[in-house]
């Protein structure tokens, strides 16, 4: 072998024979242990002589290369490290360059241009042609690296839509379990409500477990509806990720002859909706278990217990815990929980499971002496996540100092010194919201506005619990429903004979 030769199989980088030799998608060839030490001391993984980014970090082993680097040491050994005689090997990354450039399919010319026009590879005959007549070209590495940015681009706009659909995805799997529980917990507080009424309720008890079972699974199959499209996108945007990222790995002859398709296909899936959260994806607790006992009690003609106000446990954020009757609330440890869009995420904070537009209505809260504490109503259309700073109504406890609040008015100061229980009035035609001491028969404090939408009663407390005290009713001959209550203010319902 020659010296010429031995020169042609030197690493540029040790200037050595090469040794356990990798070729570069550039068609450069280094030693192994050598370019990963250039690689570790740049930021960039770059050639070494180009400067271009290789199509892979992994470069595979030029067997030729080897096998012609082992030759030229045996000869060596053999004369005792004399120089070579010339050989009719060819140099090996010659040979390796020779492998990677591509052919003109039209005239068996290199394809050393890209046509800006046709957006694909081009030779210097096919630039002179009638076919690309005025056409804009450019070299086939300059187009090459530019189309890998845009498409590396794209790329990454699917990665992330494909986290946002994995992510509702996983979310929606957590609806489906929490809907299961809620259904389970849902049927067990219903039988046992059931068990303390007699024997001949039986029916309405089984109606009512049919109407929770028909809710659980026309919610499942939609759930499960959700699932099913949120893999089948996932499979399409993982199967177009994978073919992108295979295209970015070909060599740039190939993947400028594909880069069309390539491109089309990163261009359709962003065309694709975001993945929304399903309202009223979660069992509708409140429906089943919301004033139970009094909706059979209107049947049976009897006396029971009522409350004015059921809490829907599908507003209570994350850190609030219901009771089984759904009347008072508390706090505690954060549970795992869906993210539906009814839930409140800022505040601890939940509402009542009906809103009022109309007519008056009124409850009686059980609130602590200490602590921090608020209740009042706020508007339907008041934003569940993040920060709210108006369209609420309330008093509120906090630093032992009672007060009156309703951004974007000013708080004001109430003179009360110990409240136990409250009863909220609300008489949505004159717009007023009243606030009383059930202990002392006395007003606390009234706001006035325009009732333009629902309004919510809602209940947060950072410490003690918050209780709904329920309400004594009776029914007439003429089924007219009556309360006795020890304080109504502003208007009183009396019994008939």
């Amino acid at each position: 072998m020659s010296s010429q030769t031995e020169q042609e199989l030197c690493c540029s980088v040790c200037h050595d024979i090469f040794r356990d030799p990798v070729i570069l998608s550039c068609c450069h060839s280094f030693c192994k242990d050598c370019l990963q030490m250039w690689w570790k001391e740049k930021t960039t993984h770059t050639c070494p002589l180009c400067m271009k980014i290789p199509s892979s970090s992994n470069p595979p082993v030029s067997l030729v290369l080897k096998n012609l680097c082992e030759a030229m040491l045996e000869e060596k050994a053999a004369r005792g490290g004399a120089p070579e005689t010339a050989a009719a090997a060819e140099a090996p990354e010659t040979a390796a360059a020779a492998a990677c450039e591509a052919l003109c399919s039209l005239h068996s010319e290199k394809l050393k241009l890209f046509c800006l026009n046709h957006e694909e590879p081009a030779c210097l005959v096919c630039r002179d042609s009638k076919a690309h007549n005025n056409h804009r070209f450019r070299p086939i590495e300059e187009a090459a690296q530019d189309l890998k940015e845009k498409l590396q681009i794209s790329l990454q706009c699917l990665q992330e839509k494909l986290k946002l659909f994995e992510s509702m995805k996983a979310n929606s799997e957590l609806t489906v379990e929490h809907n299961r529980m809620q259904v389970q917990y849902t049927e067990n507080q219903i039988t046992e409500q059931f068990k303390k009424l007699h024997h001949f309720l039986f029916e309405e008890e089984e109606a009512r477990i049919t109407a929770l079972k028909t809710e659980e699974e026309q919610k499942t199959q939609m759930m499960k509806k959700k699932i099913e499209a949120l893999s089948r996108k996932i499979a399409a945007l993982s199967q177009t990720i994978r073919a992108t990222q295979e295209e970015l790995r070909a060599e740039d002859s190939l993947f400028l002859h594909n880069y069309k398709a390539a491109a089309e296909r990163t261009r359709q899936q962003p065309l694709l909706e975001d993945p929304e959260v399903v309202s009223g994806a979660l069992i509708d607790v409140a429906k089943h278990l919301g004033n139970l006992a009094y909706n059979i009690w209107n049947k049976m003609k009897e006396m029971v217990s009522y409350s004015p106000v059921i809490l829907d446990p599908n507003t209570a954020e994350a850190h609030l815990f219901i009771s089984e009757d759904l009347t008072s609330v508390r706090q505690g440890s954060k549970q795992k929980l869906p993210e539906n869009p009814e839930r409140f995420d800022s505040y601890s904070v939940v509402l009542g499971s009906e809103g009022f537009d109309s007519g008056i209505h009124s409850w009686d809260v059980e609130v602590s002496s200490d602590g921090v504490w608020s209740l009042g109503v706020l508007q339907e259309s008041l934003k569940r996540k993040g920060q709210s700073e108006t369209g609420f109504w309330e008093i509120c406890l906090q630093d032992g100092t009672y007060t009156a609040a309703s951004p974007p008015l000013p708080s004001k100061v109430l003179q009360v010194q110990t409240l136990q229980k409250v009863q909220v009035l609300l008489h949505c035609k004159k717009g007023k919201i009243s606030f009383f001491d059930l202990d002392t028969n006395t007003l606390i404090h009234t706001f006035k506005f325009s009732v333009t939408e629902k309004l919510f009663p809602y209940f947060e407390t950072k410490t003690k619990p918050l209780m709904i005290l329920p309400s004594t009713i009776s029914v007439n001959a003429d089924r007219q429903l009556l309360r006795s209550k020890k304080f109504a203010p502003s208007f009183s319902l009396h019994k008939h004979v």
